[in-house]
């Protein structure tokens, strides 16, 4: 392509926030293929995905199957994606009060971005329910998530934490709790009496357009559980 029309050169001359989304993935890609220049893989990539946004769900074999891309460009691709999760997840001013579950969902739905299995957090406040920490317990597989109320008080603890709220996400969008859902809240409102720590809510977070009610989330607080 002409000097003029590479990515490189548009973005020196006018600024990343003029490049396309193809043009952005392409600075990162750096090379095309025999025949494919790298604007156009980039093209492919997002085509092959549905949007630049969607590419944070792909895995490394997702990547690998693109013609073009090795297993050391996937890597890369991959640690691109978790570095804009974890932007997207880190605290938006200090301290941040969580103590509404559309808030909370607010909160925590960028680091759910692209998940393929079941994480659960536990998220600490303090006695004005404003953030002191959060910390990932568990990790489970792409159907499931096993937590044991000692993970998640012993977090509370350590953080010395007046309150928590407990949030999961659900790989398939919907919010709804399963049957192991509601027991293990139940567990843990009855382990949070014992420690005298306030369960405030636990959360799962979804997607809109996978959720029945259109919020994206299900509060267990909302739903009288708590």
């Amino acid at each position: 392509m002409a000097a003029k029309e590479r990515p490189q050169e548009r973005m020196q001359q006018l600024g990343a926030n003029a490049l396309s989304d193809a043009e952005l993935l392409a600075m990162l890609l750096r090379s095309g293929t025999q025949g494919h220049d790298v604007l156009t893989l980039a093209h492919q990539l997002i085509q092959q995905a549905g949007s630049l946004a969607d590419l944070v769900r792909w895995t490394q074999r997702d990547f690998e199957k693109c013609k073009g891309i090795g297993r050391v460009k996937a890597l890369q691709l991959l640690a691109v994606m978790e570095v804009a999760r974890r932007v997207l997840s880190q605290e938006r001013g200090k301290q941040p009060v969580l103590d509404q579950p559309a808030v909370i969902a607010d909160y925590c739905r960028p680091g759910c971005l692209g998940l393929a299995v079941e994480k659960f957090w536990v998220i600490c406040l303090n006695r004005r329910n404003r953030l002191l920490r959060q910390v990932e317990v568990t990790s489970g597989t792409a159907g499931s998530t096993l937590v044991h109320p000692r993970e998640v008080f012993r977090a509370a603890i350590e953080a010395s934490a007046s309150a928590v709220v407990c949030v999961h996400n659900h790989p398939s969008g919907d919010p709804a709790p399963s049957s192991a859902d509601v027991r293990v809240t139940r567990t843990l409102r009855e382990a949070a009496q014992t420690v005298d720590i306030t369960l405030l809510d636990h959360v799962i977070i979804g997607e809109e357009a996978h959720d029945p009610t259109g919020l994206g989330f299900y509060s267990f607080r909302d739903a009288g559980v708590l």
